[in-house]
């Protein structure tokens, strides 16, 4: 049996042979993560660095956490032992969102076996399961050569401006409703939203630190998209910077709807272009 949206700390304590990988990280403090996970993790897990790992270098043009080069990206899935059958669990300081981008990132590649920790090390370390300090060696791990092939289920900033006339699919924004409105604005360097937006805040997907059931997603998105015309096929996830926009993908595979799609500029590469316009303000929706 393969896990390819959820596992629990249950079951991930049960089965050590599993490869995992802790991708705790602030944006803030982009080097917390790896502090954090050098004073303690879950056994066996190898650290993947947010900006390092699974991101690209930024240009000041492509958003803020681009996806990483393909081929970097399955030398780095080689570098760290990862086989194509391996069941991979991934997980960060609790709500998923950082898990999130490593998880979309390998269905990117074709590997299906990966699985978000639900709950994350605040989960694991509540049910006081085994840390580790111990540090696994990459040069211990028996490297691979992962012959993944990159097909992201992506659309560029190009096919966004299109759209706003096109209407060809929706866009639906994962930040927090005060960003899309475009008040309290920290990160980047405007506030707003993409035009025609709706807002899905993350946070929306969870109930007290772990994912909401499958049936209680399903009628929220579905309620969500209940007037717009759209169907979960044509539903395209962008947050701040293409992270946790990756958690919307994973909450709507989890209710079962399929299809999504993942704009990685996100909010950090529209807004990047003054040319391109901007919305303010709650409409037309948000749940």
């Amino acid at each position: 049996m393969t896990f390819e949206t959820l596992v629990t700390c249950e079951q991930l304590a049960k089965h050590p042979q599993w490869r995992v990988f802790d991708c705790r990280h602030e944006l803030a403090s982009p080097n917390a993560g790896e502090r954090a996970y050098e004073a303690g993790h879950i056994p066996g897990a190898l650290h993947a660095h947010l900006d390092r790992d699974l991101a690209s270098p930024p240009t000041g043009h492509n958003g803020r956490h681009p996806l990483p080069d393909p081929v970097a990206f399955l030398h780095w899935l080689g570098h760290c032992g990862v086989r194509k059958d391996d069941q991979v669990v991934v997980y960060d300081a609790g709500e998923g969102a950082f898990a999130a981008r490593l998880w979309w990132l390998l269905r990117a590649v074709g590997h299906k076996a990966v699985a978000v920790l639900d709950g994350g090390f605040a989960r694991w370390q509540a049910l006081a399961l085994p840390v580790s300090t111990d540090k696994p060696a990459v040069t211990e791990i028996a490297p691979t050569i992962y012959a993944g092939q990159w097909q992201p289920a992506i659309v560029n900033v190009a096919a966004v401006q299109a759209n706003l006339t096109a209407r060809e699919f929706l866009v639906l924004d994962a930040r927090g409703a005060n960003r899309y409105a475009g008040r309290d604005e920290t990160i980047d360097p405007a506030g707003g939203h993409i035009p025609g937006a709706y807002n899905r805040p993350y946070t929306t997907n969870l109930q007290d630190g772990r994912f909401k059931s499958p049936e209680v997603l399903r009628d929220e998105f579905e309620t969500l998209l209940s007037d717009t015309g759209f169907g979960a096929d044509q539903i395209v996830n962008q947050c701040g910077s293409g992270v946790t926009a990756c958690h919307n993908v994973l909450a709507m595979e989890i209710a079962g709807l399929q299809g999504s799609r993942l704009y990685p500029g996100s909010w950090s590469e529209w807004c990047g272009d003054p040319a391109r316009p901007v919305a303010t303000g709650p409409e037309p929706a948000s749940l």
